[in-house]
């Protein structure tokens, strides 16, 4: 296993993390006995950053027993978040927090992360309910070592926000084929110049870079001196730039956690060729083409006078169409792009056919036309009905979190 150091704290973080989101399921629960099977597997193997989250069903309890259990805490950091989203003032946070040092059975977390952030809106939010004010606090009586943010916006708020308080690390999705949407390869490079760990969500798209190729992608990758497997194209693409500190993989299966240890392994920064990144982008353009959208991600279009994040719509519309991935498409989709999660409501049906997107854009796309498309293919029938209802568990959840905080 391969380490770097994680921002301005100098901890030595495995370069490979382990995702705690998608652990194997028996019967509709966690798999417990495959979860833990799997975990000690990884740390034997040298993986020591586990990340997971307060609303990833039932997945801090059971790392916090796996840990316990078998007496790792202590070789482990454990990642968590704080849905801003959830709470809305200090005694929420204070209990939701309680909640989540009970689960994971610690009494401190190494890396705390304020949740899905997708613009400045959503972070001034989270400001106004005292969020900074809390984290700083517990960072100093030590409950938390360091403090962090997920994301996922478009480039210039990614900026505002991590130039807007004192980071220790960030959270963003990337990988060859979104490296320049959202965060995107900008981001990456001034979160590290400031000094700002960055871990790597969806490094493989949710598993569509590593699964069935269509035959032109194919075709590419067979012409590489060097034969590897798609994931480990991939990942190696990802830990080839230094300013990589950690790529977070959803190990649920016994062989990926070989297969991903094995290419954490082997990882160096800068170690792929010139004709094989050529080769990578080769693979991205080929899958451009055949993608519905020829969107590379600059966000010249930005901002929209009327909210719509452009490259996120057309980021999520590629995804549906070219992996197959429509019910993830259209779910993350409707929360991140939506004002649900305390954002701003930046999805495709906000567009009023102005045309300076289509004035500016460097690929003299149809952007209205493509953004009524993804509109129809992400924003069906059910869509309002199902923003109606997520609006409503989250006011549900905050009212039982009350409780629970007044019941203590």
């Amino acid at each position: 296993m391969q380490y770097r150091k994680f921002g301005k704290n100098g901890d030595e973080i495995s370069i490979l993390g382990y995702g705690c989101m998608r652990f194997p399921t028996k019967g509709g629960r966690i798999d417990k006995e495959r979860t833990e099977k799997q975990i000690l597997m990884a740390i034997e193997k040298g993986v020591n950053y586990f990340d997971t989250a307060y609303i990833y069903p039932g997945s801090e309890a059971v790392l916090g027993e796996i840990l316990e259990k078998h007496g790792m805490r202590d070789r482990v950091k454990i990642a968590t978040k704080i849905p801003p989203y959830l709470v809305s003032s200090k005694k929420g946070m204070e209990n939701l927090l309680k909640t989540q040092l009970e689960r994971l059975r610690t009494d401190y977390i190494d890396y705390y992360l304020v949740h899905a952030l997708a613009d400045l809106q959503g972070w001034g939010k989270a400001k106004s309910s005292g969020m900074v004010e809390f984290l700083q606090e517990k960072k100093a009586q030590g409950v938390i070592k360091n403090i962090g943010f997920s994301y996922h916006g478009d480039q210039e708020n990614f900026k505002k926000i991590l130039d807007d308080f004192d980071w220790d690390f960030c959270q963003i999705q990337y990988n060859y084929i979104d490296d320049h949407n959202q965060a995107g390869e900008a981001g990456l490079r001034y979160a590290y110049s400031k000094g700002v760990g960055v871990s790597i969500m969806e490094p493989l798209r949710g598993g569509s870079l590593a699964g069935r190729m269509p035959e032109e992608i194919k075709g590419i990758w067979q012409k590489a001196e060097n034969k590897r497997s798609y994931a480990e194209w991939a990942l190696l693409w990802l830990w080839n730039q230094p300013e990589v500190s950690v790529v977070l993989s959803g190990l649920n299966e016994e062989s990926h956690v070989e297969e991903n240890c094995r290419i954490a392994s082997l990882a160096q920064p800068n170690m792929l060729t010139s004709q094989e990144l050529d080769l990578i982008k080769e693979v991205k353009a080929a899958f451009l083409k055949l993608m519905k959208v020829g969107c590379t991600g600059c966000s010249y279009c930005m901002p929209c006078p009327k909210g719509v994040n452009i490259p996120l719509c057309f980021s999520f519309y590629n995804g549906r169409h070219m992996f197959g991935e429509r019910f993830f498409s259209n779910f993350q989709y409707l929360l991140f792009a939506s004002d649900v999660m305390g954002g701003r409501n930046a999805l495709a049906s906000q567009c009023v056919a102005c045309g300076k997107c289509e004035r500016v854009c460097p690929q003299q796309l149809p952007v209205v036309q493509h953004l009524k498309s993804a509109q129809k293919a992400l924003e069906p029938w059910w869509s309002k009905p199902f923003l109606g209802t997520a609006r409503w568990g989250l006011k549900v959840i905050k009212l039982f979190s009350k409780k629970d905080q007044e019941a203590s």
